[in-house]
């Protein structure tokens, strides 16, 4: 968010995700030797580049979503910059099985290295650590810390978690009854961001230091967890299906009638908890925090309907993860912290702060 808006423009003429939902994002400039992408030794970054052929690399999403369109433009203005070949790929389906299929094409099209987000960390390690064999890879906004990846990129998702725990908290002092909403557990960004909210309704005081000492063990899914004040009465996962996140939300509002809070720990699952209280005559009666910034969250912050939201910063996710990319491909092992860990933080935006965030959020969209 801190590029230049002159860039901004013009990175986000003619962005437009294909057919295929795999775009091309070409730098304009020409006559600048490049690297193709060297053989690596498992964990660590090409020694040496080998000029001659334009650098090309993947960002690679979980799903097609409209945070991912920030995303994009991070990766247009990185390629523009740094004069390189960017392919935004985004997955129509939200599953393992079309994401490995979307990125073994874009492999068999010539990409030399890749950023991705797992869709199933712990069952694609084995995959993943096949990629890492053949050429550098990253992953960004969700990690798969048991893989060879390179280097993280993305926010501490625990305290995010926490963030939007304090925002619900806040907005229940007398605790009550709290739902959660999300795509899926399978993935290592949903489980932490989980375990924030209900380590915050809990009462449970504990520092985390991320990639350090995260938690050892999550609390279950299956059963209600409670506190002092808050109960959490279920976790609801929709399998990145906005339509499925709305059904359950409008269930969970009959299923739990003393309902006091909702979460929707991914960036379509607050719009759904929205429109199912809504629909229910809930609005201001049940509390809703959320993640992201989609438009329908963002007014209801405005309109005293939402208590807030946990936004990330998806155009840097892009163009860091295209620069990192771009220094591993030209043999600068540096760009590699010792932590592997590239902290791009977390803000939290409630009604205090949400007309001056969405007017820097519509400025990066170009609107």
């Amino acid at each position: 968010m801190k590029r230049g808006l002159l860039l901004l423009a013009l990175a986000l003429v003619g962005c437009q995700v294909q057919d295929s939902q795999s775009t091309p994002a070409t730098g304009t400039s020409e006559g600048t030797p490049a690297a193709t992408t060297p053989g690596t030794t498992p964990g660590t970054t090409p020694e040496t580049p080998t000029a001659g052929k334009r650098l090309s690399v993947a960002f690679v999403t979980n799903q097609i979503a409209d945070f991912w369109k920030i995303s994009e433009a991070g990766c247009i203005t990185a390629s523009k910059e740094f004069d390189m070949d960017v392919q935004v790929i985004m997955p129509p389906e939200a599953t393992a099985v079309v994401q490995k299929q979307k990125v073994e094409d874009a492999i068999a099209s010539g990409i030399q290295a890749i950023a991705i987000s797992p869709l199933d960390a712990d069952n694609q390690v084995e995959w993943l650590n096949s990629l890492a064999d053949k050429m550098p890879l990253i992953t960004h906004d969700s990690d798969a810390p048991g893989s060879k990846r390179l280097v993280y990129i993305g926010m501490d998702n625990y305290a995010a978690g926490r963030a939007c725990g304090e925002i619900l908290k806040q907005a229940l002092p007398d605790g009550g009854q709290v739902l959660l909403c999300i795509g899926r557990l399978e993935q290592d960004n949903s489980r932490y961001r989980r375990q924030g909210v209900i380590d915050v309704l809990m009462g449970r005081d504990r520092t985390i230091q991320f990639y350090k000492d995260q938690p050892t063990g999550f609390d279950p899914v299956e059963e209600e967890i409670k506190g002092d004040k808050f109960t959490i009465v279920a976790t609801v996962t929709d399998q990145g299906k906005p339509e499925v996140a709305l059904q359950k939300a409008e269930d969970a509002l009959v299923k739990y009638p003393e309902l006091k809070g909702m979460a929707g720990l991914f960036e379509y699952n607050p719009p759904a908890c929205y429109q199912a209280l809504k629909k229910a005559g809930k609005l201001k009666q049940v509390a809703l925090a959320g993640f992201d910034e989609n438009d329908i969250t963002l007014q209801a912050i405005k309109d005293g309907e939402c208590a807030g939201t946990v936004v990330q910063n998806p155009y840097e996710y892009g163009y860091q993860s295209v620069k990192v990319l771009r220094e591993l491909l030209n043999g600068n092992q540096q760009v590699i912290p010792e932590s592997r860990y590239i902290d791009i933080a977390p803000r939290s935006i409630t009604a205090a702060n949400v007309d001056t965030y969405w007017e820097e959020l519509k400025r990066l969209k170009g609107q």
